[in-house]
């Protein structure tokens, strides 16, 4: 699969062809992604869902070319802005497409500020690293950190300020007005709301749908929470085993007819609702795969009740059900009229 929509209509602001990143361990190699193709419109926000260790942060990282040694993206395509960045030199990639075209909220972003830094000299930094100016208009930057920290809802004083003078949610804020700073194409937000407290992750989501409306931002929101999707993305990506299992609009994955891949129909059944008793919520039994030594044919089939011998023989292609939606499974091609909710 070349692309999961029509590019008639818009260029997209990331395409992602065929990634493969992995990690190279004394265990074997891991195939931590595995053929991961998808695309971003200007002003769209994707999700990317999946069970812990299905590849979720990986794709994050990978984005912007920055994997943890000992991994590597061995082969792929990822454009941003029509600029491909595999295969660009580590000096090239920090100095004109890192925060400048793509940029990151890392999971346990509020722990990821330098400690000794205030927050006006951390932004400082970022600008000063994508600047060819020797000497920056501090006027000028300083009047761009104002305006990012007020967009985020953080007043000027702020600047000032060490992390540590600052809550849980006032840093996140902080990170993401950093995030925006540069004015990239693409925001990739890692479970940007994690470890914080209901009132406070309801805020910071507010504040994301807020800038998409506002500012049309493309961003990637990639988190375990289905409900956080369905509220902040335009569409869902699945992902399982390094895979994507499904791609499909908002409404095609948590619509009335339901999503068309087992797994994701898995994962919703085992979202608890507030009217659910214990007894009622279901599991995915089984565990996912070893990435050093995958299983042949669908990764899912081991733990898929309508896997037949074809499922574990051959590996589906990401075949389109409906329009827009595309899923990497047998059953679902074969027969689109089975049972999905």
């Amino acid at each position: 699969m070349s692309d999961n929509k029509d590019k008639n209509a818009t260029e997209a602001v990331l395409e992602v062809k065929d990634l493969r990143l992995h990690y190279f361990t004394s265990k074997g190699v891991v195939k931590a992604l595995d053929g991961v193709s998808f695309s971003l419109d200007p002003g769209e926000a994707l999700g990317l869902v999946g069970e812990s260790g299905c590849g979720k942060t990986t794709t994050g990282v990978a984005l912007l070319n920055m994997p943890s040694p000992p991994g590597r993206i061995v082969s792929g395509s990822i454009k941003v802005g029509g600029v491909e960045i595999v295969g660009m030199e580590e000096q090239e990639l920090r100095k004109t497409v890192r925060w400048s075209r793509i940029s990151m909220v890392f999971q346990g972003a509020m722990n990821c500020l330098t400690p000794v830094y205030t927050i006006r000299e951390l932004m400082l930094e970022t600008w000063r690293v994508h600047d060819d100016a020797e000497r920056p208009d501090l006027p000028k930057v300083e009047e761009l950190m104002r305006k990012y920290l007020a967009l985020v809802g953080l007043p000027d004083h702020v600047l000032g300020r060490y992390p540590h003078e600052l809550s849980g949610g006032m840093k996140q804020r902080v990170v993401i007005a950093m995030a925006l700073f540069l004015e990239p194409q693409v925001i990739v937000m890692d479970e940007p709301t994690t470890a914080l407290d209901v009132i406070v992750q309801a805020q910071i989501l507010n504040l994301i749908k807020d800038l998409k409306a506002e500012r049309g931002i493309s961003y990637i929101f990639i988190t375990h929470d289905l409900a956080v999707e369905a509220e902040v993305a335009d569409r869902i990506m699945v992902m399982y085993a390094g895979k994507a299992a499904e791609i499909g609009t908002n409404e095609q994955i948590f619509g009335e007819a339901g999503p068309a891949h087992p797994y994701t129909r898995k994962l919703l059944a085992s979202t608890p609702r507030i009217k659910s008793r214990v007894s009622e919520l279901a599991f995915i039994p089984g565990s996912p795969p070893d990435l050093v030594d995958p299983p042949r044919g669908c990764r899912f089939a081991p733990r898929c009740e309508f896997a037949k011998p074809k499922c574990h023989e051959a590996e589906p292609p990401f075949g389109e059900i409906e329009s827009g939606h595309f899923a990497a499974c047998w059953k679902a091609m074969e027969d689109p009229e089975y049972e999905r909710n």
